[in-house]
């Protein structure tokens, strides 16, 4: 190897100096030596630093890791709950809805009873108010009828018929010619 080197060692001029390329024998072992100590000292006390702290940070972000998904796990457990509140609640809408609905038709059910019931009511007074209204159109037109039958009654037969014990006879017995349908059979 040095045939290869020694052209490059020479000077072109002939002077006998070395090449400044080449570095001397001397610095080459000085160089190897520092370098030795240099990375001796930086494996033994620079690496284990770099160690411990890439250690560090590795267990930081394994624990920032876990810490984090603890969380999401937490997070995503209070999520369900959350949805299972809610849709709780939406039953208990939906049956707070069925029941207002239940007790609407119940009300109506008893409005419409109750209407019912007043109207039947109204009906039947209508019907008593009736009835004693004719009662006191029958007593009063028995009461003109009689007075207009004996007064004829008193014409015809030329007596007067003012005896109040003859003209009620009469009157009861004219009114039940005509209720029987036979006038004058008597």
């Amino acid at each position: 190897m040095q045939s290869l080197i020694a052209p490059f060692v020479v000077d072109a001029a002939g002077d006998g100096k070395l090449n400044p390329l080449l570095p001397h024998l001397v610095e080459i072992i000085l160089s190897l030596v520092v370098f030795a100590i240099l990375f001796f000292l930086v494996k033994k006390y620079v690496v284990p630093n770099f160690e411990k702290t890439y250690t560090e940070r590795t267990q930081a972000i394994e624990g920032g890791l876990a810490a984090a998904e603890t969380k999401q796990a937490e997070a995503d457990a209070k999520l369900a709950e959350l949805e299972q509140q809610l849709a709780d609640a939406r039953h208990e809408a939906a049956r707070i809805r069925e029941e207002a609905r239940e007790q609407g038709a119940a009300i109506i059910a008893e409005m419409r009873e109750q209407a019912q019931a007043e109207s039947a009511r109204i009906v039947e007074h209508g019907k008593v108010q009736i009835e004693a209204e004719r009662q006191q159109a029958v007593t009063s037109l028995r009461a003109e009828v009689g007075t207009l039958a004996t007064t004829l009654a008193g014409r015809i037969v030329g007596e007067s018929l003012e005896d109040d014990a003859r003209q009620s006879r009469v009157v009861e017995r004219f009114l039940s010619d005509l209720e029987s349908g036979t006038p004058g059979s008597h």
